[in-house]
């Protein structure tokens, strides 16, 4: 039986840091299942959607943001519709907004410019709260911020406002900054 799985081309290493290297590790782990999902999915390259799925997925944080419950579910449910090849169709195209500023570095291989742009926004979002690293809910706050990216389209599509969950993501870091 032959493997089904794409394989992506060897390329040689980037001459810059890949866009999680300064992320938690749950966070990382939430960015590698993104690249398994975009490799899966025939994708050329990771998008907000492909990140926004990974991150309900495997972070508590994320899914606390949304709420739990029906809003949370349609929102996977046209993730998952997305994954299997219905609903919204991007296959086989370039995610760039447009909305966000020209990423400065070199682009990653295999990031899309607004995924690349997010992981930026993050890592913002992480020193400006006096952390080194960024975490999953860094990175939905810079998702929800760009309203011209594919996780948005999402998630106004499940009746999402992106403003109210960037609130709701700002309300629960000042929640878990304050003294006990």
């Amino acid at each position: 039986m032959q493997n089904r799985t794409p394989r992506l081309p060897r390329q040689p290493a980037p001459n810059h840091a890949e866009p999680d290297a300064r992320s938690t590790d749950a966070l990382a782990s939430a960015l590698a299942a993104a690249r398994r999902r975009a490799l899966r999915d025939g994708d050329r390259q990771i998008d907000t959607a492909h990140l926004l799925h990974s991150l309900i997925e495997t972070d508590p944080e994320v899914r606390e943001a949304f709420g739990g419950g029906p809003r949370l579910a349609k929102v996977l449910g046209y993730l998952v519709q997305r994954s299997i090849g219905y609903g919204l169709r991007w296959q086989g195209s370039v995610e760039d907004s447009g909305a966000v500023p020209v990423v400065r570095a070199p682009a990653a291989d295999g990031w899309s410019p607004s995924a690349l742009a997010a992981m930026e926004g993050a890592r913002d979002r992480a020193a400006s709260r006096g952390a080194t690293r960024a975490a999953g809910l860094d990175l939905l706050a810079a998702l929800a911020a760009d309203a011209e990216s594919r996780a948005v389209e999402v998630l106004s599509r499940a009746g999402v406002e992106a403003r109210g969950l960037a609130e709701r993501v700002a309300a629960l870091a000042a929640e878990a900054s304050r003294p006990v």
